[in-house]
């Protein structure tokens, strides 16, 4: 029996893999999307369908890890600093979209006739974005990092946050609730678990998680960092989830507190792979989980529940979008992506029936209606973009975006930097891809016999379009360090494969650019400032061979300083930098920091 209910397990796991294995590339290929492949491998094999798998509600639970992990991620990419900088769009902005679309959406319930606390319950549950359908679709397209992505995000954390007070409110809007002190008291029980988690997590990633990472990598077992790296994932989830708060939340805040650890890429590598997978998994859950019987017993009050609730949403995303001062473009996206509900309306619909608020014909239909709104916001997205683009190649008068091209180089960014190192290549023989977001440079190197297509090399779908995937070689050699450290993300991310050689803009650029393991950095000013130099030792009278011993000295002082300042800081290295001040005998400079002759 043991035997068989191993290769029962077995099977649901291959079943799982090669549903997945089938449709996600099938529907990448067809433009749709991998969220959208998932979502309909799941339909496809769970119990509404083929009925290969007949317990979603297991692998769901298991699955919502996924999320974890993915804001665990998300949380490394964000210093402590930048998402003091994003206080105002996570409570400002988050807040208002939150009570303007609860508001509007609960008066769509009241509407279709339903009572106001099951308007409520209904209106707060598709109020709560989808992390993981957004969070996919925003770094499918590379715009996690994009001003108008972390915006989103901020507002995906606050929707996080409003699971605790959402499942109080329910617990007081229940109609057998007991004496009222025992109710305060446990309010007020429940308050504190959740601030003592919160305090325990902070003073653990504080104190704790540095040292250990750093014992751990010394001791050179790169297993045992993995280990580690899920320990702390799993470990500040668990936490979070035994102080009654959102497990994503807990995860998200252990990887903010790692984000300025020298360990942080590491992590991330380490994690990658489970994230990926679980992701992956949790998308197959929820598609398993549309009931189609009750979508087909109660389809019309479903359809329509679906269309009214994500235009309304959308609408009034897009409305608190332009009051925020959002361009219009930014503010449609933003409503495109967000018109839907998301994981966790399940858990407040589950509490919400268990404490008789809702009855199960409502839980069963607004549970198919937010599973729905998922399921067809990456459809919604693909058109928009579809559209948005058919608007912006009419704009672009004539320049021709990039789309399939390949070659065995890549640049992206075609300025004064990008124009000179582009020759070498050219001259050898080499097929060559040109990228450029600025249309009058476009048309301007076009007379100087230039082919350059328009495209954001900040977006991963563009470098995939431009060839990335096939190129032995992407230059970077742009003059916006912002973006070019983002690309340099990208393509070690996605394009491992190919020589990564990019402009940077100074020496803390250089140490961000180190970070994401590029083959080849210059800074843009480096090379020139060398040559005239060398050209100055020169006019002093010194023969070329000295001017070259004297440049090859510096070269090499130049590189011991850029590894200290890796390891210790911006001024770890300041010792090896040759100053014109007249030293006394007292701070002379070590023997060392003199020039060799």
């Amino acid at each position: 029996m043991a035997v068989e209910g191993s290769a029962g397990d077995l099977l649901k796991v291959v079943t799982l893999l090669g549903a997945a294995v089938v449709a996600v590339p099938l529907f990448k290929r067809l433009g749709l999307g991998s969220v959208l492949g998932y979502l309909a491998a799941g339909l496809a094999i769970g119990p509404f369908g083929m009925g290969l798998i007949s317990d979603p509600a297991t692998i769901l639970h298991t699955a919502e890890l996924g999320v974890v992990m993915y804001l665990f991620v998300i949380g490394l990419e964000m210093q402590p600093s930048h998402l003091w900088s994003l206080r105002r769009a996570i409570f400002g902005l988050g807040s208002l979209q939150v009570v303007v679309c609860g508001l509007l959406l609960t008066g769509v319930g009241l509407a279709f006739g339903f009572s106001l606390p099951v308007s409520f319950v209904s209106a707060m549950g598709f109020v709560l974005t989808s992390t993981a359908v957004v969070m996919q679709l925003l770094g499918e397209r590379g715009d996690v990092a994009q001003p108008r992505g972390q915006k989103i995000v901020a507002i995906l954390l606050f929707e996080d946050l409003l699971i605790v007070p959402l499942l109080a409110v329910v617990t007081f809007m229940a109609p057998d609730l007991g004496q009222q002190a025992a109710a305060d008291a446990s309010r007020l029980a429940t308050i504190g678990m959740a601030l003592g988690s919160l305090v325990a997590l902070v003073a653990a990633g504080v104190w704790l998680l540095n040292p250990l990472f750093r014992i751990l990598a010394n001791a050179k077992a790169r297993e045992v960092m993995t280990a580690a790296a899920l320990l702390v994932v799993l470990g500040a989830a668990l936490l979070m989830q035994v102080g009654g708060l959102s497990m994503a939340m807990g995860a998200f805040l252990a990887g903010v507190l790692l984000s300025e650890s020298t360990f942080r890429h590491q992590l991330e590598a380490d994690i990658e792979p489970f994230r990926g997978l679980l992701l992956g998994l949790f998308f197959l859950s929820v598609g398993m989980s549309l009931d189609l019987a009750a979508v087909a017993s109660n389809w019309p009050i479903i359809v329509a529940g679906v269309i009214s609730m994500m235009i309304v949403k959308g609408l009034c995303i897009y409305g608190v979008a332009r009051f925020a001062k959002s361009s219009h473009a930014d503010a449609l996206d933003r409503a495109v992506l967000m018109a839907q509900g998301g994981e966790f309306a399940f858990v407040l619909f589950a509490a919400a029936l268990g404490a008789r608020v809702i009855d199960p014909v409502v839980n069963a239909n607004m549970t198919a209606i937010v599973v729905l709104s998922m399921a067809l916001t990456p459809l919604v997205v693909v058109v928009h973009r579809r559209l948005t683009s058919r608007d912006s190649s009419v704009s672009l008068d004539g320049v021709e975006k990039v789309d399939g091209q390949v070659a065995s180089v890549l640049v992206i960014g075609f300025g004064r930097f990008g124009q000179i190192a582009s020759q070498g290549v050219i001259a050898r023989g080499a097929s060559i891809t040109i990228i450029d977001n600025n249309v009058q440079m476009i048309r301007d190197a076009e007379a100087y016999g230039f082919k350059v297509y328009y495209g954001d090399g900040c977006r991963a779908d563009v470098l995939h379009a431009a060839g990335a995937h096939a190129a032995q070689a992407i230059l970077v050699c742009l003059d916006n360090k912002e973006a070019a450290t983002r690309i340099a993300h990208l393509a070690k991310t996605d394009f491992p494969h190919a020589e990564l050689l990019i402009r940077a803009f100074d020496r803390e650029h250089v140490l961000e650019l180190r970070k994401a393991d590029a083959g080849f950095l210059v800074r843009e000013t480096f090379e020139s400032a060398m040559a005239m130099g060398r050209q100055a030792v020169l006019t002093l009278g010194a023969a070329e061979t000295e001017a070259d011993e004297v440049m090859e000295h510096l070269r090499r002082r130049d590189a011991e300083r850029m590894d200290l300042e890796a390891a210790g800081g911006m001024f770890a290295g300041r010792a090896l930098v040759l100053g014109n001040r007249v030293k006394k005998d007292d701070d002379a400079a070590p023997e060392e920091a003199q020039p060799a002759n």
